[in-house]
């Protein structure tokens, strides 16, 4: 159960590294966004942090 939890651990932190890098601090935001709307059932959080992000990446 530990080695599980400390491999999720090192794994989230190399993808919030990897994403950080790709999509700048903005894309990370906004995903944390989504991320808190789901969490609390705030679909419009959600929904409307998600719509921006679909738009910055179709910029990208």
């Amino acid at each position: 159960m530990l080695v599980h939890q400390v491999l999720m651990g090192v794994g989230e932190l190399l993808l919030r590294q990897q994403v950080q890098d790709q999509l700048g601090i903005l894309g990370v935001l906004l995903l944390l966004l989504i991320g808190i709307g789901i969490q609390a059932r705030r679909g419009g959080l959600a929904v409307g942090a998600a719509v921006v992000f679909a738009v910055l990446m179709t910029q990208a």
